[in-house]
């Protein structure tokens, strides 16, 4: 099990790359980890949907997917409040004193979770969250040292030396562990380490010597990590103060305070000619307009699409508009691009109906039922396919429905007939609800190419952003590099 300690040290990817280390060794490996809190989600081949991070610590597996892998997901719709998910299935928005509550409950799910998986694989290398000595929250933690008992599980536990304050983090996370909690722990890991690691060697002893547990490894930062971001937008996505790069194409994607699935761009932003930026506040008057605008998906579109007219974005939208600026929505965005939302059943929000942007002749209407899907569409105009999933709750028609953007042609493997999406009569406008659209190579670059056009530059062929297998491969081959192979063959059976 890999524990942290705190959020964003590294447990996703350390994960990932221990999976994929076992899996090269000959082991049949899963991931698992029992509570998520994610609006970045995934839908397995059943229709339940599971934090992405566990998606893709499967594929490192080369497994597919399964809700046991995250049998709790947890999609923040408010402050206060979260969309519960269990195994795979919406439940209800909880706040926190009714969520623990429920968790009894959940322990049961957990635990049925992890021994599904067990027998079925050799190995079951577990994900904690946060960090496992936040005192106010130990006796609700579910998915830390709660799970190490349940599964017996050798602990290693993570410092990210990056942030400064490594050792004060190590040590004084075990210092709050109680003696059993401590007594999982069977060794330590630092992350994102900058420089000379043989220069770090007095750091080592220290940290052995005053804890009692054996460093396995130091790890290097690894730059242009291309891995699936588990929730929240790195800093240096975020649109930074001056002019666009003139020589590439500017993206500009809304964020929104409850934005989901903002992994539908990263392979965009892995384009040579793409500049990619999340917006997180209104550009100036005398700043270029981008070359396309695309408002998100959305855990809470009708709270979203009110932070869109009380910020100014609204507005801003409106004048990329005028400007002949494309503009696509993707799920929530989709919807708000429509005349109005409605929702009478109070599934969202307590607003029953609002206005949206007016680019689309659209009508939503949120319904209980949530909708999570994977499918295999092609775009109408240019006939290419692509695979994707749908998550979202509600419905969307009217007249703009008549230019559709996608047919579905598959929806969990069973062959269908409907169509998805709407578009402008110009076609400058476009939204759908499918998720992954840009991850097909030739709808990405047809998309591009549309763009360098309007800029009066030349097409360019098509580039196949897959570098998953190799990602996954070099996330082994840094385990392999710098972690103490026996040490950790020795903490695997529990010695």
């Amino acid at each position: 099990m890999i524990q942290g300690t705190g959020s964003g040290v590294g447990k996703s990817v350390i994960t990932a790359a221990l999976c994929r280390y076992f899996r090269q060794e000959g082991f049949r490996v899963a991931p698992f980890k029992s509570q998520n809190m994610s609006n970045n989600s995934f839908v397995t081949f059943t229709g339940g949907e599971i934090g992405r991070a566990q998606a893709f610590q499967a594929q490192a597996c080369d497994i597919e997917p399964t809700i046991e892998m995250n049998p709790i997901l947890l999609k923040p719709s408010s402050e206060m409040g979260a969309q519960v998910v269990v195994l795979g299935k919406a439940i209800d928005v909880m706040k926190p004193q009714r969520y623990h509550e429920y968790q009894p409950y959940l322990i049961g799910v957990i635990r049925d979770s992890l021994e599904k998986l067990s027998r079925q694989f050799d190995i079951i290398v577990i994900e904690g969250a946060g960090s496992p000595a936040e005192i106010n929250l130990r006796r609700y933690d579910i998915a830390n040292m709660t799970v190490a008992r349940m599964a017996a599980a050798s602990v290693l536990l993570v410092g990210d030396i990056n942030l400064g304050g490594v050792f004060a983090s190590l040590v004084g996370t075990l210092e709050l562990l109680a003696e059993e909690e401590r007594s999982f722990v069977k060794g330590l890991l630092i992350n994102k380490f900058r420089g000379d690691i043989s220069l770090f060697k007095d750091g080592i002893e220290f940290l052995e010597a005053r804890t009692g547990k054996k460093v396995l490894g130091v790890l290097p930062f690894i730059n242009g990590l291309q891995v699936a971001e588990e929730d929240s937008i790195p800093e240096s996505k975020v649109k930074p103060s001056g002019p666009n790069d003139p020589d590439k194409l500017t993206i500009e994607v809304i964020h929104f305070p409850h934005l989901s699935n903002s992994t539908d761009f990263e392979s965009l932003e892995q384009e040579p000619d793409v500049s990619l930026r999340f917006l997180t506040h209104v550009p100036d008057v005398s700043d270029a307009l981008p070359d396309v605008l695309i408002l998100p998906g959305s855990k809470s579109t009708m709270a979203d699409l009110s932070y869109l007219r009380l910020s100014g974005f609204a507005a801003y939208v409106h004048r990329c508009h005028r400007a002949h600026i494309p503009i696509v929505g993707i799920c929530g965005g989709y919807q708000m691009l429509g005349e109005e939302l409605l929702d009478p059943e109070g599934v969202e929000s307590e607003v029953q109906r609002a206005e949206g942007l007016s680019l689309l002749d659209l009508t939503t209407c949120f319904e209980r039922e949530k909708k999570t899907v994977r499918v295999r569409a092609m775009a109408i105009d240019s006939r290419h396919e692509v695979s994707g999933y749908e998550i979202h709750m509600g419905r969307t028609n009217g007249p703009g429905a008549a230019r559709p953007v996608f047919q579905i042609l598959e929806e969990m493997g069973e062959a269908v007939e409907r169509f998805d999406g709407a578009k402008s009569e110009d076609a400058l406008v476009w939204g759908t609800y499918l998720h992954g659209v840009f991850d097909a190579a030739p709808i990405r670059r047809d998309f591009l190419n549309a763009l360098r056009k309007q800029r009066g530059w030349k097409t360019l062929d098509r580039l196949d952003v897959s570098p998953a297998a190799e990602t996954l491969d070099s996330l082994a081959t840094w385990i392999r590099k710098h972690v103490d192979l026996v040490a950790l063959d020795r903490t695997l059976n529990g010695l």
